[in-house]
């Protein structure tokens, strides 16, 4: 952290020369201090200083911070591949709505890209306020430089008071760089968000050390208040039958592609299955309790049958037995399918904050005594070698029974 002298504060008492331990760091000019490459930051000067003349960056921004009533909304950042809303996006703008109404707060969208009218058109079957667009050909793709710019520059225009990002490969990268060139605080993959009675505060919790406890994090002195949410962990809010008037704002964009320093050549699609994990409406992960890789295969047998994806603990992932892209947990993927099956699972605090919004939880493990089922809608005790073949069984008999009638 920087050292920086107010020149106006500055008595030129010398006190600061007296106990700078670095030779010609601080020299005196027209009776005013003032500091020189030599410096390094260390802070003898300013612990010093009877005048606070010698300060600090954040101490420099907490003596000339602005009025913070002077921000005001709640803004969700929509994000969008190649004119579809990915869902988090919906799932922000129900809790966006919420922590708009709490504080008696406009609830505003900002939709960043190209040739978007169609996802226009869509966000205004929702209940949002202001629609944020800014629709250039040089926003076609996902750039963080030209995001960043453009979002950087509306929030030092409008002064937002919050703004929910979702914790996506995308939204992962563009929060930090917007929070940083407007410094402000940002917290990371949030699970809960609320106002705080009183305050005004936005109160956003996201598990902490390894998932062990879960950490409430305000923003006091900064504005705006940034928090990135993990898809999947706030219900999805649906469209209204009929289009709001919703206020349409268009921004323009300042961004230039001779000004960025990348630019686009080809975009290669992966010809490998994609495992979409907080899409699926179905999900059978398996953990530890399968032994080795070769359970996999079974609990795959059953996500088909079911039309659903195969996911993983963190244990099973670890052991090289499942690709990563399969992880349910804290450091994997957060889920909330309509029914989740774990396999051999034993139910670590990690495991459960990544799958605790499914609707229906099945548990399926030899140990009676396992935490997963404390949480579990339903539990069989059993061997999951026997159980998960008898399920396979009963799913075909049901299929032929419904072909022949």
């Amino acid at each position: 952290m920087a050292i920086k002298i107010i020149s106006e504060a500055c008595t030129g008492c010398g006190e600061c020369l007296e106990v700078c331990p670095f030779p010609g760091a601080v020299r005196m000019v027209n009776e005013k201090a003032q500091l020189t490459d030599e410096c390094t930051s260390c802070g003898a000067c300013r612990d010093a200083c009877g005048f606070e003349a010698i300060l600090f960056d954040g101490d420099v921004e907490r003596v000339e911070r602005e009025d913070l009533s002077r921000y005001r909304g709640v803004w969700v950042y929509a994000e969008q591949d190649h004119g579809s809303l990915l869902p988090v996006s919906l799932e922000l703008i129900g809790k966006g709505r919420e922590l708009a109404d709490n504080l008696g707060q406009e609830l505003s969208v900002v939709l960043l890209g190209s040739g978007l009218q169609a996802v226009v058109d869509e966000l205004s079957h929702y209940d949002i306020d202001r629609l944020y667009v800014a629709d250039d050909p040089v926003l076609t793709s996902y750039r963080s430089e030209a995001y960043a710019g453009v979002m950087a520059d509306l929030i030092q225009e409008e002064r937002p008071n919050i703004i929910l990002l979702g914790a996506t490969a995308n939204g992962r990268d563009l929060a930090p760089r917007v929070a940083a060139r407007v410094k402000t605080g940002l917290t990371a993959d949030c699970t809960g968000l609320e106002i705080e009675a009183g305050s005004g505060l936005l109160l956003q919790t996201r598990p902490a050390f390894g998932g062990n406890i879960m950490a409430t994090i305000v923003c006091p002195n900064h504005r705006p208040q940034m928090a990135t949410v993990r898809p999947g962990v706030l219900p999805r809010t649906g469209p209204n039958a009929v289009a709001r008037d919703v206020d349409l704002v268009r921004i323009p964009c300042k961004v230039t592609e001779s000004g960025l320093p990348t630019r686009f050549i080809q975009v290669v699609e992966s010809v490998s299955k994609r495992v979409n994990l907080p899409e699926a409406k179905v999900i059978v992960a398996g953990g530890r309790g399968l032994g080795d890789a070769k359970g996999f295969a079974l609990l795959k047998e059953l996500a088909d049958a079911l039309g659903g994806e195969v996911g993983a603990s963190r244990a099973a992932v670890d052991a090289g037995w499942i690709g990563k892209e399969h992880q349910v947990g804290q450091t994997g993927t957060t889920v909330a399918p309509k029914l989740y099956i774990a396999c051999g699972i034993s139910g670590a605090v990690q495991h459960l904050a990544g799958m605790q919004g499914s609707d229906v939880v099945v548990a399926i493990n030899s140990d009676p005594e396992a935490p997963i089922f404390d949480v579990c809608t339903y539990g069989i005790v059993g061997d999951l070698y026997q159980v998960v073949p008898a399920f396979l069984a009963k799913l075909k008999e049901n299929k032929q029974q419904q072909a022949v009638s």
